[in-house]
C-alpha cells in the first residue's frame, strides 16, 4: 500500500514512540464457510505474494527517509527482483489449475470468497499477458528514470530526463498493449485498471469536461467574492519543527491511529504507507509555515485509518485490500479537506494551534484559518493547489498521458503541450519545467492511469460526506470539539470494512445510494467558495 505524490527521501528519521514496538500481531485465519482444497491453495499464495509486495512497499519506504543518496542502485536491485518473485508465484502454472478447480468446484458459498476468487482470477489474467522480463526490464527502467528525474527538476532540464522517460513510456506501451490483450480494454484503460479497477476513460472524460465547464464560470466567481473580504490574518510564527511534530503526533492520535500500528516520519514529500498493522506516514516541516505540515499529516492520516479499517480477517488476500486508488483518496480527502477544513474543525483546530505555539490569538480563530487555509488560488503546482483548482491539474494529466501512451504525444514535445494546456485550463503558463511537466513523479517511475483516482476521490469524498452529515446525528458539533470518531465509526462501516469486495461505484452505492454523483463535488465548492 502507498498513497502519495512522489517517493522522495530525506534523511531524518524520527520515531512515533521511544517505546519499544510490540511484537507483530498474529493475523487472524481466514475461515468462513469450509472452501476447496484448490482455493486453499490460492489463499496461501497469494498471502505469500502480499507478503512480497509488504516487503517492497518497507524497502519504498526507507528509500524516502533513511537510504543513503549511495544505497539507490542496489535498491532498484533489490525491488526489481521482488516484482519478479512475486510476479513468478502469481504466474506459476499451477496457480492458473487451482483457479480452474476452485471456479468448477464453486467455492463462492461464502459471498466474501467469492469476490476473493474473481479478484484472484483478475490479478492472474494481469500478470500472466506481462513476461517476467517485462515487468523486471519496467522496475529497473523506472527506478533509473527516477533518479534522472531528481537531477532533472532540480535544475528545471527536460531534456536530461527526456531519454530515460522515452524507455519508460516504450516499456509503459508493451505493458498496455499486452494487458488489453488480455482485458478486452483499450492500452489507456487497461492501465487505469491497475490503479482503479472499472473505471475507464469513457467514464472519466465527460465527468472531467463538466467540471472544466463548471470551473470556467465558477473560479472567477470565487476569487471575486474571496477578493472582496478581509484578508486573511498570517500566522505569526516561527513554528519550531519540534513543536509540529508534537502536534501532528497529537492529531494523529486524535483521529484514530495509535502508536502500536503507526509510526510519523520525515521525508521530502510526505506519503502513506505499509500495511494495516503498520502504517507509515511521512511529512516534512517549513517553520515558516505551519499548514503544510498538519494537514499534510491529516491528508496521510485518513489513507492510514483506511488501512486499519481494513477488514482483518481477509488480510493479505485480493478482497481484503482497499477498493482502488480513487476510493483511497476519498478516505484522505474526506479527512483533510471535507472534516479538518470544515467551519467546526478549524474552530477546534485553532486552539490547538495557539496552544502550542502561542502569540496573538487573533490569527488562530477559526473564521481566519477558514479564509487562510481555504484560499482559491491559480498555481502551477498540483500538490499545493486548492480543492476547486486542483482537479484541473488532473484533467491536463489525464489528457496528456492518454497522448503519451496512445503514441500522439512524443516526449520532446511534452513540455510544450503542458504550457499549452495549462493555459486553456486556468490561464496561466508556468515559466519553467520544473513547475510544469518535472514537478509530479508519477510518469518518470512508470505510472500511468493514476491520476484521475485523485479527482475522483474528491468527488467521492464530498459524495460520502454529504451522506454521512445525513445519517449521522451531531457531526458537524463533534468536528467543532476535534472529534472525528463519529465520522470514522460511520465509514468503517460503510467503506473500510468493505475491502475490495465491491467495485469502485458499487461501493458508492452502498455506501450513499447511487453512483459517483460529481454534482455532490460541485455543490459542495458552491457551499465553501461562492456564497457571500
Amino acid at each position: 500500500m502507498r498513497c502519495d505524490d512522489g517517493r522522495e527521501r530525506n534523511d531524518v528519521t524520527t520515531p512515533w514512540t521511544e517505546d519499544l514496538a510490540p511484537p507483530p500481531e498474529t493475523l487472524p485465519t481466514l475461515a468462513a464457510v469450509e472452501p476447496a482444497p484448490a482455493y486453499e491453495r490460492l489463499v496461501a499464495r497469494f498471502a505469500r505474494i502480499a507478503t512480497v509486495h509488504e516487503a517492497a512497499g518497507m524497502l519504498n519506504w526507507d528509500a524516502a527517509t533513511m537510504m543513503p543518496s549511495g544505497g539507490g542502485a542496489a535498491r532498484g536491485d533489490q525491488l526489481a527482483v521482488l516484482a519478479g518473485l512475486a510476479h513468478g508465484l502469481l504466474v506459476a502454472p499451477e496457480v492458473a489449475e487451482d483457479l480452474a478447480l476452485a471456479e468448477a468446484a464453486g467455492a463462492d458459498s461464502d459471498p466474501w470468497q467469492a469476490a476473493n476468487l474473481r479478484l484472484m482470477r483478475h490479478a492472474h489474467t494481469r500478470a500472466t499477458a506481462l513476461p517476467a522480463d517485462l515487468v523486471e526490464a519496467q522496475a529497473r527502467a523506472n527506478s533509473a528514470c527516477e533518479k534522472v528525474w531528481r537531477e532533472a527538476r532540480r535544475t528545471s532540464h527536460f531534456a536530461l530526463v527526456a531519454p530515460a522517460l522515452t524507455q519508460v513510456l516504450a516499456l509503459v506501451r508493451e505493458q498496455a498493449a499486452a494487458l488489453s490483450g488480455a482485458l478486452g480494454l483499450s492500452p489507456y484503460d487497461a492501465l487505469m485498471d491497475g490503479f482503479q479497477p472499472g473505471i475507464g476513460a469513457a467514464d472519466v472524460a465527460p465527468v472531467f469536461a463538466a467540471y472544466e465547464a463548471f470551473l470556467r464560470d465558477a473560479l472567477p466567481r470565487a476569487e471575486a467574492l474571496q477578493a472582496a473580504r478581509p484578508a486573511p490574518l498570517r500566522l505569526p510564527g516561527p513554528f519550531p519543527a519540534a513543536e509540529q511534530e508534537a502536534l501532528c503526533r497529537r492529531l494523529l492520535l486524535r483521529v484514530g491511529l495509535d502508536a502500536d500500528h503507526a509510526r510519523l516520519d520525515r521525508s521530502t514529500h510526505p506519503f502513506c504507507g505499509g500495511i494495516p498493522t503498520d502504517v507509515r506516514i511521512t511529512t516534512r516541516y517549513d517553520e515558516a509555515e505551519v499548514a503544510q505540515a498538519v494537514m499534510g499529516v491529516l491528508h496521510e492520516g485518513g489513507h492510514g485509518l483506511y488501512e486499519r479499517g481494513l477488514p482483518a480477517e481477509w488480510a493479505r488476500q485480493p478482497v481484503g485490500q482497499a477498493a482502488g486508488m480513487g476510493m483511497h483518496e476519498s478516505q484522505s480527502l474526506i479527512m483533510e479537506m471535507q472534516a479538518c477544513r470544515s467551519d467546526p474543525f478549524l474552530s477546534w483546530l485553532g486552539t490547538e494551534l495557539h496552544a502550542s505555539f502561542g502569540g496573538d490569538p487573533e490569527p488562530y480563530r477559526g473564521d481566519n484559518l477558514a479564509r487562510l487555509w481555504r484560499r482559491v488560488k491559480r498555481g502551477f503546482i498540483r500538490v499545493d493547489a486548492d480543492e476547486m483548482t486542483y482537479p484541473a491539474h488532473v484533467i491536463l494529466r489525464f489528457r496528456l498521458e492518454q497522448a503519451l501512451v496512445a503514441g500522439d504525444l512524443a516526449v520532446a514535445d511534452l513540455p510544450g503541450a503542458w504550457a499549452e494546456g495549462m493555459q486553456a485550463l486556468l490561464g496561466i503558463t508556468p515559466p519553467d519545467d520544473a513547475q510544469g511537466c518535472l514537478q509530479d513523479i508519477h510518469w518518470y517511475d512508470g505510472a500511468f492511469g493514476y491520476f484521475p483516482s485523485y479527482t475522483l476521490g474528491a468527488m467521492a469524498a464530498a459524495q460520502l460526506m454529504a451522506a454521512a452529515r445525513r445519517e449521522v446525528a451531531g457531526l458537524d458539533a463533534a468536528l467543532g470539539r476535534g472529534d472525528v470518531a463519529p465520522l470514522q465509526g460511520w465509514l468503517r462501516s460503510r467503506v473500510h470494512a468493505m475491502g475490495s469486495r465491491m467495485g469502485f461505484n458499487d461501493l458508492l452505492r452502498h455506501a450513499t445510494g447511487k453512483p459517483l454523483d460529481p454534482q455532490d463535488f460541485e455543490a459542495h465548492l458552491t457551499a465553501r467558495y461562492l456564497r457571500g
